[in-house]
C-alpha cells in the first residue's frame, strides 16, 4: 500500500530535523568534507524513498502529484540544504529538459540530473542592465551554419562552478520586438568560451550549494540542437518554469518562517526578564500573534495559487501576490525571532542570522517586489476599464469549487 502524502510529509520533516539540521554548520563550509556529508545525506534520502519526490516517474522521480508535492515543499524549505539532500533542487530544470530539450540532451543530462549526479545552473540576469525589465538583456546568440555563437555576460548564475551545464537566456531574434526576441540555449560549462569571472557573495555569505557566479560568454559555440524549444520562446518557457517554481519558493518560505516561529516561541519560554518568562510579556505575545497571522494568511494565498495552477490556470495575479506577501512575511517573522533572541540572534549560534539574510534576497529574485506589485495592479485595473466586469475575489474563489 502506497503511503499518503501526509505520511510522506512527516517522514520528510523527520529527515530534515534529524539528518539535515545537525549537518548544516559543516555543509556551509563547502569543502571536500561538506561534499561527502551531502553525498551521504542524498543516499539516505534515496534509501528512505524520499528522493526526487516531485519529479515525474518517467525520468526517475517518485511522481508525487503537484498539490501533494506543494505541501512537501513547505517542510523541505525549513533548511536550504534539504533541497539538495532530498533531490528537489533540480525539479524545474529537469522538467524543462524533459519538455523542451533535444533528444541528445535529454539522453545526456536527464537521468544523472534527477539522480543528483550532476547539477544544473541557469543564466538570465546581467550586471549591466536592470533585470526588472528582462527585455533589456544584452547577451546574444547568432546562428552561424549549424552552431549558435553566444556572447555576453551573466551573473547570479547559481552553482556555475559545479554545474554540468547552464541554460542561458539570450537574444536570438533581431526584428522581433520585446519578449519574442529571446531564446534559451544549453551551454556545457566545459565549453572553452564559458569563463567564470568571480563568485559573488550575497550579504557577506557565499551562496547555497555551489554559490553564485558572474560568467562571461566569449564566442561560445554550441550546436543548434542546444536550443530549448522553438526560437523566440525563451520567456514563454521561463514563465512555465517560474510559475510552479514560485509556488515552491513560497511554500519553502513558509517552512523557513515556521522554523523561525518555533525558535521564537521556545525562546520566549526559556528566558526570563523582570521576574517572569518572556512569554508572559504582552509585547512578546503580540510578536507571536502577528507572526501566526502572517504565516497563515501567506499560506492560504499560496495554496490558492497552487490550486489554480493545478487546474490549468496561469494564476498570474495570484502568483504575483504571493511573491510579494510571502517575501514580506518571511522577513517579518525571522526579524521578530531575532529580536526575541537578542544578541544571540545576531550570531551563528542559531540559524536565524543566515535565514534573515536569505530572506532579504526573496524580495529581489524571481522578479523584484515592485514589478509584481505593478503587474498585479495593472491586471486587476484592466478589468474595470470601460465599466468592465471588475475583479471579484469571492467569485474567483468560488470557481475553484466547481
Amino acid at each position: 500500500m502506497e503511503k499518503n502524502w501526509q505520511e510522506v510529509r512527516k517522514e520528510v520533516k523527520k529527515f530534515v530535523e534529524e539528518e539535515v539540521y545537525p549537518a548544516e554548520p559543516a555543509l556551509q563550509k563547502r569543502d571536500e568534507e561538506s561534499k561527502k556529508i551531502m553525498s551521504d545525506l542524498m543516499q539516505k534520502a534515496k534509501d528512505q524513498s524520499l528522493w526526487a519526490l516531485g519529479h515525474p516517474k518517467d525520468i526517475g522521480g517518485e511522481g508525487m502529484p503537484f498539490m501533494e508535492y506543494v505541501y512537501i515543499n513547505e517542510v523541505v524549505g525549513r533548511s536550504s540544504s534539504a533541497m539538495v539532500a532530498l533531490g528537489t533542487h533540480s525539479l524545474q530544470d529537469s522538467i524543462m529538459l524533459r519538455e523542451y530539450a533535444s533528444e541528445k540532451w535529454r539522453d545526456k543530462y536527464l537521468e544523472p540530473l534527477v539522480q543528483g549526479e550532476i547539477f544544473p545552473s541557469f543564466g538570465m540576469t546581467e550586471p549591466d542592465v536592470s533585470s526588472s525589465d528582462p527585455t533589456q538583456l544584452e547577451t546574444t546568440a547568432v546562428l552561424e551554419g549549424d552552431e549558435w555563437v553566444i556572447n555576453g555576460k551573466k551573473w547570479f548564475t547559481s552553482g556555475a562552478a559545479g554545474a554540468a551545464y547552464t541554460t542561458v537566456m539570450c537574444k536570438t531574434e533581431v526584428d522581433v520586438p520585446s519578449h519574442g526576441a529571446f531564446s534559451m540555449i544549453i551551454v556545457p560549462t566545459d565549453n572553452p568560451g564559458y569563463k567564470i569571472l568571480r563568485e559573488t557573495p550575497v550579504l557577506g555569505m557565499q551562496g547555497g550549494h555551489g554559490g553564485h557566479y558572474e560568467v562571461a560568454y566569449e564566442n561560445v559555440r554550441v550546436p543548434k540542437e542546444n536550443l530549448l524549444g522553438p526560437r523566440g520562446q525563451g520567456f514563454i518557457i521561463a514563465q512555465k518554469r517560474l510559475g510552479p517554481g514560485r509556488i515552491f519558493h513560497c511554500m519553502r518560505w513558509l517552512g523557513q518562517a515556521q522554523r523561525a516561529f518555533d525558535l521564537m516561541c521556545l525562546r520566549l519560554h526559556e528566558r526570563e526578564a523582570f521576574g517572569s518568562p518572556l512569554a508572559d510579556k504582552q509585547l512578546m505575545q503580540k510578536f507571536v500573534f502577528d507572526s501566526a497571522c502572517e504565516i497563515q494568511a501567506s499560506r492560504q494565498l499560496t495554496l490558492d495559487a497552487a490550486k489554480r495552477i493545478d487546474q490549468g490556470d496561469d494564476a498570474r495575479i495570484e502568483i504575483g501576490m504571493i511573491k510579494v506577501v510571502g517575501a514580506s512575511m518571511l522577513h517579518n517573522v525571522i526579524d521578530r525571532a531575532i529580536q526575541v533572541h537578542g544578541a544571540k540572534g545576531l550570531t551563528d549560534d542559531t540559524p536565524l542570522s543566515q535565514m534573515y539574510r536569505h530572506a532579504r534576497e526573496a524580495r529581489i529574485y524571481d522578479g523584484p517586489d515592485e514589478v509584481h506589485v505593478q503587474s498585479v495592479a495593472r491586471r486587476i485595473l484592466k478589468n474595470y476599464q470601460n465599466n468592465g466586469a471588475g475583479w471579484d475575489f469571492g467569485e474567483r474563489d468560488a470557481s475553484l469549487m466547481n
